[in-house]
């Protein structure tokens, strides 16, 4: 039998949050059909500006990995001690993970706000304000910030000075986090459908629709793009045009987010499995079975895939036969999605701790114990040395 040490109970009641909200947000929604056709489309407000103002060239020279945590805390840890260089305090909680780029690292949190910190001192360069809870994490493109909230809006906003460009209004919230291909910002809704909006305007190209609400974040890769929902299956559609390819349905919804290399696309399900599909086809090629669901986000680096469970767990699975090559066990549940660099996989709990972990023996390299559950996914400054493939709920590949 496990043995936890008494702050457990604390974290259980934290960690329960979760849980209470997705399943709040599952009973919210349960009357969500999907529509074969959209009569209007939703509100876009017009481009402010033409263009973004161009962003600064400026670098991060420290060796930090940044981490969130549901303390209120940004944390810059450094990547060789753990020990924090910096932290920045927002008002609230963070569940956003944190992207870096123009020298600024860039989270929502829970105080309804975006921000853009200095990645090298952790001074907040600005905040913008939206609606609602920022869960999505945030996406940099061309000198423009995208993001999800809670009020329903999809965000457009300038990377360097934080004014609004655009935003695109649906019916429900965004918890997907957004990606950028082919000069479209792609999304999934709570109201079950998923977007495709143009990058520079926020006008839709098309909508597709889901059996049930939307959680996970869209992946795109040669010509497809790939998303979990809640009614438990993966989807795959023509990036362009919104039209299905295939599906595969799991034992479980799919709240994690799909990532591809090598033409096999990884997900999670809470069925407890991780799967391995043919990225053309969707056929089966492995199925890894955990002792728990996945809500965790798998990232594909050096013929590994790193994934964690909710069974406390992070593993280590040889991408090509689905194999396990090791696990290492933290003391509570990992939603977290990790990173890989220099040969560390760092990947937050919700025992509170932030792990550094050898990539290659699955060896506790070092942990930073926070002041509450990390389900945001951690992202090393330079993007240079992180390896791998990543899902966009991640800022390791953004």
């Amino acid at each position: 039998m496990r043995s936890h040490p008494p702050a457990l109970l604390a974290l259980a009641r934290l960690s329960g949050l979760l849980l209470i909200w997705v399943s709040l947000l599952s009973t919210s929604l349960s009357g969500c059909k999907p529509a074969s056709t959209l009569n209007t489309p939703a509100p876009v407000t017009p481009p402010i500006a033409a263009t973004a103002t161009t962003p600064s060239s400026a670098t991060i020279s420290a060796p930090v990995v940044y981490a969130a945590s549901f303390d209120n805390n940004l944390y810059a840890l450094d990547t060789t001690t753990g020990q924090p260089r910096w932290i920045f305090r927002a008002d609230t909680s963070i569940q956003s993970s944190p992207a870096v780029g123009y020298g600024m690292v860039y989270v929502g949190s829970n105080d309804y706000n975006l921000y853009a910190i200095d990645g090298n001192t952790g001074a907040k360069k600005w905040a913008f304000k939206t609606g609602g809870i920022v869960y999505s994490s945030p996406t940099l493109a061309n000198g423009i910030v995208y993001v999800g909230s809670q009020d329903g809006n999809v965000y457009a906003i300038d990377a360097t000075i934080g004014s609004l460009l655009w935003l695109f209004t649906g019916p429900f919230g965004f918890y997907s986090s957004p990606t950028v291909a082919n000069g479209l910002v792609y999304i999934g809704g709570q109201n079950n459908r998923i977007y495709a909006l143009d990058a520079a305007t926020g006008l839709p190209r098309w909508i597709s629709s889901t059996e049930y609400y939307i959680l996970s974040s869209p992946t795109v890769a040669n010509g497809l793009l790939y998303i979990g929902s809640r009614e438990g299956k993966l989807y795959a559609l023509d990036a362009a045009t919104g039209k299905q390819r295939w599906t595969v349905r799991t034992g479980g919804a799919v709240d994690s987010s799909p990532v591809v290399a090598n033409g096999t696309v990884y997900v999670g399900s809470n069925d407890q499995r991780l799967y391995a599909l043919d990225a053309l086809t969707g056929q089966q090629r492995w199925v890894f079975e955990t002792d728990t669901a996945i809500y965790s986000s798998p990232v594909v680096a050096n013929g590994i895939v790193y994934v964690g469970g909710r069974d406390h767990n992070l593993y280590a699975v040889n991408a090509s036969t689905g194999s396990k090559l090791w696990s290492f066990s933290t003391n509570y549940d990992i939603y977290s999605t990790p990173v890989v660099a220099n040969g560390v996989v760092y990947v937050g709990s919700n025992d509170y701790n932030v792990y550094a972990v050898d990539a290659a023996t699955g060896r506790k390299r070092w942990s930073f114990r926070t002041g509450g559950i990390v389900v945001s996914s951690p992202v090393v400054a330079q993007k240079n040395v992180i390896t791998g493939s990543y899902p966009t709920i991640s800022g390791g590949g953004k």
